[in-house]
Parts: C-alpha cells; structure tokens; sequence
C-alpha cells in the first residue's frame, strides 16, 4: 500500500466511523485538480536539465487551498495527492478557512548552485502560474525550499501578471511580506499540542524524556521549546543517524555545532568553544524503539509499520511529521495503550501561521511576534480541546477524535450546497 492508498482508506475508516454521510466521504476521496509539469532549466554550464513538478489542489470546499512545495529527489504524484489530502484534514481541525494542496519536484537541490536553485523556482512558478493564486491556492516551503525560494517564487509570479500580489505565498522573507514567527510556527505548534495533552495526563515535563527522529526546523524548535519547558531531551537525529545520551543534551549546543559542522554530534558549547559529551552513535530505526515517555517522528512518513510497531515502546507519540504512522498499525497502537497525537494537529502550527501571513498581506498590516504566538496558541488550545471533547465523549482514539473533528466540519460545508437527500425532498 502507497503513502496515498494508506492516506485514503484512513479517510474512508475514518469518515464511517464519524458518521460522515458516504457522499461526502466519497467526495473527500478524490483530488479537485492536479498539474503536472516538465520543468526545463538551464545549467551554469550551458546545458538543460528537464524536471518534472507537481501541484494538486485536492479540496476548496472550506476556503482557497493551501499546502508546500517540497524539493526532494523521491517527490511523487501520490506523495504529493497524499500531502494535499492531510492539508485538507489539517486545516479543518484547526478551523481556518483553507483546504488543501500539495506542490514538489523530483530533484536533489543539493546538486544544484544557487543560481540554479533560483531558475528551478522560477520555472516552477511560470509552470503553475494559472493555478496558484492568492484566492486560489497559496504555496508555502516544504521540505528543502525555504523563505528564499518562496521569495523568488512570489517574485515570478508578480512578473507574470504584472501586479503585487504578495498573499499569493507564504513563509517569504519578512522584508517581502512575511511573518513574524513563521520559522519557529510547526515547532511551537508541536510544543503547545503536547503540553496540552501533558496537562489533561497530568504529567510532568521533568519526568518526561524525549527522542526526537529529525532534527530539521520543526524538530530544532520543538526540542528547544521542550527543554526550556523542562523535558529531558535524550535522542536526536538526522537522515545519517542518531544519536543518544539518557542524561540529556543541551539542544543549543547541537544545533549550533550542526550549523557549523553540518554534523550531528553529541557536544556541549559555550560561546564558540564545544566539546564531546558522553553518547552513543544509534540509528534512526533504533531511536524509534528507545524506552522514553515521548518519541517525536518529525522526519519522514511510513517509518512506524507493521514491522517494528511492536518494539515501539514510548507511551506517547506526537506526529511532527506528515503520516509517520502507517494506518494499517493504528489500531496495534491503540490497542496497547499507546496514545498518539496526529499530525493533522501537532504540525498544524505551520499552516496556521501561514494563514496569519496571509491575512496580514491582505490587510497590509503586519503582526507582532507576540501577536502572532498568542493567535497561535489560542487556535492549537481550540483545537486540542475539540479534539479532546471527542477522545472523551465517544471513547475514540486522538487521531479518530481530530478526523471526526475535520469531517464534519467538511461536512458541514459541503452538505450546504444540497445533498442527495435535500434533493430528493427527504432531509
């Protein structure tokens, strides 16, 4: 089964058991549009390189569609459906007026020189240009594209239709009509979702240690928030390994030597100066089944299956990253008491403050930081407790819980425009 395949049958099962009329679970199951595109670019040597991108809008039923574009050598059509339809779910959980889309292309940014990188993300806009729009469907960076790309992004698209429009993406750089607080928003939305669930458990974050797989932006910021909050941050990792220490690492530290180095080491630093400390070299697949009370994924999707969800044994997980769960080992999870914080709430703080982007490019009045991290707290608080109303009332599970949340809002809007039954006089 294919990350889409695992993405639509936890809709279909899902959807049934919210009590979500089958057209409308039916209608959640298909994309509105997809565009796929060959991407000539012009190499520093003079010769051109061909490469394909990626843009689905998969449902605008709530609002104009939202969703990244991610760079990346394994991007596909079915990755990129799958990602749309999470962003649907996701925006409806947290009540802001969006659906969901997806964008990417099948490279290895790495490999390109900056000029290069910059002629990609242009030639992506010309490609999408007549889809994309800031009331229609609204970029963002996603895995390996940044507030730089976007910028360019934003920039071609302003050229092509000769106007400035700066709502048509988001996650640019502040000088360009960003936001304050859109770097550290998927982290700080992670942070504020388990500190949430940490309150109702009654837990203490001192008690509490963590292992974190991925220590891109959203893991560097939510392993910073966690340990100022208290949490014991155990294990860490990037796409080359992890690693280790039960005493705990200073996060700062790492992330300093990671930005020098470009390695991930078990170091502590004070000012310029870092030095070893005690650790163990583990892999990813190992960070997976450590003895923590919180095991973070905020790397890639599939990596908990049928395969090693019996070694998992962390009593909570918080799904940074997108679909890190197969849906084929929910109910395994579920049925040993593992509880789990789905994605469609725990990383929806980036999405939701690219919507704060977006409403202060239209009203051309920009927020503060304070601003933006109170907004942010009050819509992750909101949300959380629907969700938590749900697990309580109807004894669901979280992930059960925030997609009986999506749905019948989704429902909700889509039954106002008629059903089958309105038409046939019956409702």
């Amino acid at each position: 089964m294919n990350v889409l395949e695992d993405a639509l049958a936890r809709v279909e099962r899902l959807g049934a058991e919210a009590g979500v009329r089958p057209a409308v679970v039916a209608g959640l199951q298909h994309p509105r549009e997809c565009l796929i595109a060959t991407l000539p670019l012009r190499m520093d040597d003079g010769s051109t390189r061909h490469f394909t991108g990626y843009r689905c809008r998969w449902n605008s039923a709530l609002g104009p569609t939202k969703g990244g574009i991610r760079f990346h050598p394994q991007v596909s059509l079915e990755e990129v459906q799958a990602l749309a339809l999470w962003m649907t779910i996701k925006c409806a959980v947290v009540s802001i007026p969006y659906g969901g889309a997806k964008g990417g292309v099948v490279v290895d940014p790495k490999e390109l020189s900056p000029l290069e990188l910059e002629r990609l993300a242009r030639a992506y806009m010309r490609a999408m240009a007549d889809m994309v729009g800031p009331d229609r469907d609204i970029p963002a960076p996603d895995m390996y594209t940044n507030a730089r790309i976007m910028g360019w992004m934003a920039d071609e698209y302003n050229m092509i239709h000769r106007r400035r429009a700066p709502g048509v993406i988001t996650g640019k750089p502040i000088s360009q009509g960003g936001s304050l607080g859109r770097d550290e928003a998927t982290g700080r939305g992670a942070f504020l979702a388990i500190e949430r669930l940490a309150e109702r458990l009654e837990r203490k974050p001192e008690a509490t240690r963590v292992a974190i797989q991925g220590f891109g932006n959203a893991g560097y910021h939510l392993a910073r928030l966690l340990q100022r909050a208290g949490y014991r941050i155990v294990a860490v990792s990037d796409s080359k390994g992890a690693i280790y220490s039960n005493k705990g690492f200073d996060v700062e530290s790492l992330y300093q030597h990671k930005q020098e180095t470009r390695k991930l080491r078990g170091v502590y630093c004070e000012g310029s100066v870092c030095e070893l400390v005690d650790h163990e070299q583990i892999s990813n697949e190992e960070l997976l089944e450590l003895d923590v009370e919180l095991l973070v994924p905020a790397a890639l999707e599939g990596v908990i299956h049928a395969g090693n969800v019996e070694r998992i044994k962390a009593p909570i997980i918080a799904e940074v990253a997108n679909g890190p769960i197969h849906g084929d080992v929910d109910d395994a999870l579920e049925e040993r008491g593992i509880r789990v914080l789905p994605d469609v709430l725990v990383n929806a703080g980036g999405v939701t403050v690219s919507y704060f982007e977006w409403v202060q490019n239209r009203q051309g009045y920009p927020w503060t930081l304070d601003e933006v991290r109170t907004r942010l707290a009050d819509v992750m608080a909101r949300a959380f407790d629907s969700i938590w109303e749900i697990h309580e009332q109807e004894g669901r599970s979280l992930r059960a819980s925030a997609y009986t949340v999506a749905m019948r809002r989704l429902a909700t809007a889509i039954e106002s425009q008629g059903t089958r039954e309105y038409f046939r006089g019956e409702d």
